[in-house]
């Protein structure tokens, strides 16, 4: 059975209202939290972009739902010896309830402080080292590091979880995936994509495929659109503008390119349960094993009764549902 839970949108929504909406997904049935982890949101319209760390904190004594990062970038704008230390405060107060989710990031949050943003083999390249920081700091040893990246002397956690901090890798490509087979306990992705499941279980890779994907619930399917199309058109930009662009400005420049059409094909909208569902079971179908709901736009109450009332009891026939 596919685990449904809920993806909190760090771009849209102020902490208290993500804290709000974690209850909400709790009483609605969801069984598990993604959360976003940026500098800035992706454009103006999404308007929010608190700091993620200082979230989960409040989360972890509002809810009992696991909560997984998704993801944060541990390279540049961050040291991985902080990241280290955040995650594992973390899944304390979490009760080990927490998984940290990393990727290579983009320039849009990490290039803030001045630093080159590196082409993707060498933010790959740092990825794979700030996750060995990571998890030798995770063991409660001193750790001294000098590697080509990042150095790390006389270095030491003492609030740490009973066990080490679940890391999962998020990829989109080959290189990627080849990275979360080796270093993963798990992988990440936002496209029911079974070629990138397969990739990841022949190279290795073993642990939970974690997947996200957004919806607009609305009065009508138009309406839903529209809302998608204002709030989130740099979700179906191609190539690897996502990863290159450095500010709202641009992606607000780049996303003038995409219409409603494409929206309207990738975003399930509007009042129908069945465009829910099918969307859904895409994913089933492409062998992940947990899954993530982003609910667009402030009406939040009215989407969680929806998914409850209508929704939620079609998902077992698909193999989905609260684990």
């Amino acid at each position: 059975m596919v685990r449904i839970g809920y993806f909190l949108s760090c771009e849209e929504f102020g902490p208290r209202e993500l804290v709000r909406q974690a209850v909400l997904a709790e009483e609605a049935g969801f069984g598990a939290l993604w959360i976003s982890d940026h500098f800035h949101p992706w454009n103006d319209a999404q308007g929010e972009s608190p700091f993620v760390w200082s979230v989960i904190g409040a989360l972890s004594q509002a809810t009992r739902l696991p909560i997984t990062t998704a993801v944060t970038c541990p390279t540049t704008r961050v040291h991985p010896a902080i990241i280290a230390q955040a995650a594992a405060t973390a899944a304390v107060q979490c009760e080990g309830r927490f998984v940290l989710g990393v990727g290579s990031g983009e320039a849009l949050n990490e290039h803030i402080l001045g630093a080159a943003w590196p082409p993707a083999p060498v933010r790959l390249e740092m990825l794979e080292e700030a996750v060995e920081i990571i998890r030798a700091l995770h063991t409660g040893a001193e750790v001294d590091h000098h590697g080509r990246h990042y150095t790390v002397e006389n270095a030491r956690l003492y609030t740490l979880p009973e066990r080490p901090v679940p890391i999962y890798v998020s990829a989109f490509g080959p290189k990627a995936v080849r990275v979360a087979a080796r270093i993963g306990d798990g992988l990440c992705s936002n496209k029911p994509d079974g070629d990138l499941v397969a990739a990841y279980r022949r190279q290795g890779g073993a642990g939970p495929v974690q997947g996200g994907f957004k919806v607009c619930h609305a009065s009508t399917e138009e309406e839903g659109v529209r809302a998608a199309l204002r709030m989130w058109p740099s979700e179906q930009l191609p190539g690897e503008l996502a990863q290159v662009l450095p500010t709202p400005r641009h992606f607000e420049q780049a996303s003038t390119m995409v219409t409603e059409q494409v929206v309207a094909e990738a975003v399930p909208a509007g009042p129908d349960p069945g465009r829910y569902v099918d969307h859904v079971r895409k994913f089933v179908g492409a062998g992940f094993d947990e899954l993530y709901v982003q609910q667009i736009g402030a009406d939040q109450e009215r989407f969680f009764e929806f998914w409850q009332r209508e929704v939620a009891p079609r998902l077992e026939e698909v193999g989905a549902g609260r684990v």
